[in-house]
């Protein structure tokens, strides 16, 4: 009688860390997709004097590529439970102040000649996307 508390407390325990598991690996299918789509819109635009083409294919790769952001993150939201909701946000807030730091470095280096804005701020954006995921997923492996 007295193990049967402790037995129901590790299939608990158990239980949580399956959902947890579920919930990275369904961000990482999600995300996979969505990096890809992001490198493809990266190389769309590096180009430094594209076409009407190049410029349609872009946008609509760069808005298809930001639509399947909002799309990973709503379904990363509804997956997890509160604790993991709070990685989430957390590393989001880590990650938007990377981006933040990188285009203001992008900006100035745009002002100085060095590089053109464009062609660093998707790769910033990107970058962001990866520090938030790395964060999130090694917090929620490192705190469960």
């Amino acid at each position: 009688m007295e193990s049967e508390p402790y037995i129901g407390i590790m299939a608990k325990k158990v239980e949580q860390d399956q959902a947890t598991r579920a919930a990275r690996r369904a961000v990482l299918i999600d995300g996979i997709p969505v990096s890809a789509l992001g490198v493809i819109a990266l190389a769309l635009g590096s180009s430094p004097d594209p076409s009407r083409a190049q410029k349609v294919w872009w946008i609509a790769t760069t808005t298809v590529f930001t639509l399947a952001i909002a799309w990973v993150l709503l379904r990363a939201f509804r997956r997890g439970d509160e604790y993991l909701r709070r990685i989430q946000l957390e590393s989001m807030a880590i990650a938007f102040a990377a981006v933040l730091v990188g285009l203001q470095v992008a900006t100035l280096l745009d002002a100085a000649g060095v590089i053109q804005l464009h062609q660093l701020a998707q790769a910033i954006l990107l970058g962001g996307v990866a520090i938030w995921m790395t964060i999130a997923d090694l917090r929620t492996r490192l705190n469960r």
